[in-house]
């Protein structure tokens, strides 16, 4: 059974940083495609990273690029979201989600196993 937990959410002031985790178990994340969404109240739910199987590449939305950082510890099993400056508008439900098979990391209905989610609360 595949288990992604996220870990790590709260409350920050504007400018400040917070590390995302998403431990999984029944999966290898070095064998999956991992990415991180978010969804905001009375918004739908968008892409904020992800990064392939191999590693080797990793994908933002233009909003986060410069700011967030994806990256994956293989022997913990885990994936990270390093979300600096952080502002209001970044304020949402961060979910982590893998995906086994090829399809468009931007596209969460391509994901097959999703988290339970973090709250991340940024204050002006």
């Amino acid at each position: 059974q595949v288990q992604l937990v996220e870990s790590g959410g709260g409350w920050v002031q504007a400018g400040g940083s917070l590390r995302l985790s998403c431990a999984a178990s029944g999966l290898t994340v070095s064998s999956y495609a991992m990415g991180w969404f978010r969804q905001a109240p009375g918004k739908d739910r968008e892409f904020v990273a992800a990064i392939s199987w191999s590693g080797s590449a990793t994908y933002y939305a233009d909003s986060m690029k410069g700011r967030f950082t994806i990256s994956r510890d293989n022997a913990k099993n885990t994936v990270y979201l390093q979300m600096n400056s952080l502002k209001p508008e970044d304020t949402a439900v961060y979910y982590c989600a893998a995906r086994a098979y090829s399809g468009n990391y931007y596209d969460d209905r391509d994901y097959h196993s999703w988290g339970q989610g973090a709250q991340v609360t940024v204050s002006s």
